[in-house]
């Protein structure tokens, strides 16, 4: 299964970025043997003053067709990793092609694409800068390979 992070904005270089890069890249060596895997990355970027509808539109435009689509929101369910994985490894097990994970910008998602999403993940009540949420979403998604690949790294 494919995945796919389709998030608002623009990553820049610098730590984030390279926590990312590593998350992903230690997801896709574990994930492989998994049936998980490749990550693509999706960035979208409204023009000034665009607001939520045109993020949605393109954000609408990178979702593979499809594809599962989980929207990472506040107001979604908390999980626990082994349940992340869980979930993860059902939708492959359910011959799902894609699974799309959507990060929406400074104001969230519009609620018609919210409202799209197959799942609803939340991070905490808390709200996130997207940069981290890609970040938490990258060691998630490698936590996960571990899990279902029995590693060491997740430490119940």
């Amino acid at each position: 299964m494919r995945l796919h992070i389709c998030a608002v904005g623009r990553l820049r270089g610098g730590p984030e970025r390279e926590l990312i890069e590593d998350y992903l890249h230690r997801f896709e060596r574990s994930g492989r043997a998994l049936g998980l895997g490749p990550v693509a990355v999706h960035e979208v970027e409204a023009r000034k003053g665009g607001g939520m509808r045109e993020e949605a539109e393109l954000l609408g435009r990178v979702i593979p067709k499809g594809a599962v689509i989980c929207a990472l929101d506040e107001r979604g369910k908390l999980l626990s990793s082994p349940d992340f994985a869980g979930r993860i490894a059902g939708w492959r097990d359910e011959g799902r092609g894609d699974l799309a994970f959507l990060i929406g910008g400074a104001d969230g998602l519009l609620p018609e694409l919210r409202d799209k999403a197959n799942f609803r993940l939340s991070f905490g009540s808390m709200v996130w800068p997207h940069m981290l949420a890609r970040v938490m979403l990258s060691e998630q998604l490698y936590r996960a390979s571990s899990i279902l690949a029995g590693a060491p790294y997740h430490r119940a």
